[in-house]
């Protein structure tokens, strides 16, 4: 049994993702904006009680928010050994963005890149306390290769692929192992607008639970790095 962190599990993959760990046995820490999205679903402690489920009111944006999210785990779990990195946004900034977007830019930048740096940077010691310590980390396909426009989105994911690389270097005498999921199309409330190919042809929420689900199974020798799931063919990948 695992205790684990996950970020952004209020819907989408990252809801997917906190009640696949729950079926699977293991004790979870929910950070989410609104903790009222989750009230009267599985991971509402009041349902799946105290001893399994925490939640806690967190923004990436927020380095206070992740300390706090932090001193709670410890205080209901006394330690955890994982974090799984699901909170994240998405803009559709281009290259030749205007004045007016430029926020947009800074956001995703705070909230896709600094929010997982700081989180992880305060976990650390949590994470060293185990000699099995897990940070797997919602990438995408656009922190892999820049396909369209999306300059800002592409920027921060191509930063968390960076940023990954060295948590790994750093944790791998500790025992930390790290796992990036590069997903293409999610059928998520992101994908909405997207009419090159059907929501049911996409790549489902619970499958990339399921893959989080093995990866928290699998012992030191055998995690990969990284791991791109296509649910279209994109053949550099």
């Amino acid at each position: 049994m695992r205790t684990i962190l996950i970020s952004g599990a209020s819907r989408g993959i990252g809801r997917a993702i906190a009640e696949r760990a729950l079926e699977d046995g293991h004790r979870i820490s929910i950070g989410i904006r609104n903790p009222k999205d989750i009230e009267g679903t599985k991971l509402d402690p009041e349902i799946s009680g105290s001893d399994k489920v925490v939640v806690s009111k967190y923004e990436a944006e927020i380095s206070r928010d992740a300390k706090d999210w932090i001193e709670k785990t410890r205080s209901a779990f006394n330690t955890f050994d994982s974090i799984i990195h699901c909170a994240g946004i998405f803009k559709r900034t281009g290259l030749l963005f205007a004045d007016s977007e430029y926020e947009d830019i800074e956001k995703l930048w705070r909230v896709n890149v600094i929010g997982p740096w700081l989180l992880t940077r305060d976990s650390w010691s949590e994470l060293c306390k185990s000699t099995s310590g897990r940070v797997i980390i919602l990438a995408s396909m656009s922190g892999k290769r820049s396909k369209g426009k999306l300059a800002g989105y592409t920027m921060s994911k191509f930063a968390i692929m960076g940023l990954s690389q060295t948590i790994r270097n750093e944790g791998w005498d500790k025992g930390i192992r790290v796992s990036t999921i590069c997903p293409g199309w999610v059928n998520t409330d992101m994908s909405l607008g997207v009419k090159s190919i059907n929501r049911i042809d996409m790549t489902q929420p619970k499958d990339i639970a399921s893959i989080c689900s093995n990866l928290l199974e699998l012992p030191n020798s055998c995690i990969p790095f990284e791991i791109a799931v296509n649910c279209n063919l994109e053949s550099n990948t």
